[in-house]
């Protein structure tokens, strides 16, 4: 273990979520409830039915569904589930509207408080690891962001190349480099901003910082799924997401002037935009929508690793 999330807590296999309701209630109000997993292993299912069983609320920790607009490929939660279990911090922000793991994790703590002080239980729900890590441990203290700096490092991105942008960081911040892929914009940036503002590279920030103060006593909890299950389910949502107007929702978006929007770079939304711009066939879109996604699915899956989870069985 390397001391993210609960490290005093050992992952367990619980048999169905009748027990993980059980377990809510012996934890207590000041143990917070986060649901984690892969994208597209019923996460957002999991927590509505959860807050229908003990009275709770869903603080939503997804860096797409925080964008108005943005609701076919984002998975943003159905009608049935919101009525099942209001939902926080979903659809509340422009798509051109910056926010990181600093400032999502504020925005929750307050939702949290919010909750608990109507007498409800707050079950965090979502797949974006690095802002569930703020929520439970903070971040360093590095400068915050600077909107001058952010838009030159993008001017280079879309001039000289993604890849030229993360030679940049390799010359100055060799770890971060080596952890963050060259299509990372956003946190390629991130990195060389605050070697810009500081002189000392975000790696070390990290190394001092450590994640070692525990701001929120959390519990995880999150859906086991085979290997099979998931592939099927991935496939099934691509699917059944173009199939209802996912391509048109692009376009639409596009129109609007929100093709820089970071959301725009995620898993799905790239692909869907690279067939609009002329650079995948349609006849491949599906296929290549379900590559990226399964891909990102393994970078969860190797997050969750370090992390204590209660994992409920999933029946498909």
């Amino acid at each position: 273990m390397d001391g993210l999330w609960s490290p005093e807590l050992d992952s367990t296999i619980l048999s169905d979520v009748s027990v993980v309701e059980q377990a809510i209630e012996a934890w207590g109000p000041d143990e917070l409830v986060v649901v984690v997993g892969p994208t597209a292993s019923g996460k957002t299912e999991l927590a509505a039915g959860l807050c229908e069983k003990v009275g709770g609320e869903v603080v939503s920790a997804d860096s797409i569904q925080v964008y108005r607009e943005f609701d076919k490929g984002s998975g943003k939660p159905t009608a049935e589930q919101l009525s099942r279990a209001p939902h926080h911090l979903v659809g509340t922000r422009d798509p051109l509207e910056p926010l990181d793991a600093s400032g999502w994790a504020d925005l929750a703590t307050q939702a949290i408080a919010d909750v608990r002080a109507r007498g409800r239980v707050p079950i965090v729900c979502g797949g974006t690891f690095l802002w569930i890590k703020a929520l439970i441990f903070g971040l360093s203290g590095a400068p915050s962001g600077n909107a001058e700096l952010r838009a030159r490092y993008e001017l280079i991105a879309r001039t000289e190349g993604r890849a030229a942008l993360h030679e940049r960081l390799r010359a100055v911040d060799p770890a971060s480099a080596e952890r963050l892929h060259p299509n990372d914009v956003t946190r390629v940036s991130r990195a060389l901003e605050v070697y810009e503002l500081t002189s000392k590279p975000m790696s070390a920030w990290q190394k001092e910082h450590g994640f070692a103060t525990v701001r929120h006593c959390a519990r995880l909890v999150g859906l086991e799924c085979t290997p099979e299950c998931m592939e099927e389910r991935i496939r099934a949502r691509a699917s059944q997401w173009l199939a209802t107007g996912w391509i048109e929702e692009v376009q639409a978006l596009l129109a609007r002037g929100y093709g820089s929007a970071r959301a725009m770079q995620s898993v799905g939304y790239a692909e869907v935009r690279a067939m609009l711009d002329g650079q995948l066939a349609r006849d491949d879109l599906e296929t290549a929508i379900v590559r990226a996604t399964r891909v990102f699915a393994r970078k969860q899956r190797t997050w969750l690793k370090h992390a204590n989870v209660h994992w409920i069985r999933s029946e498909g």
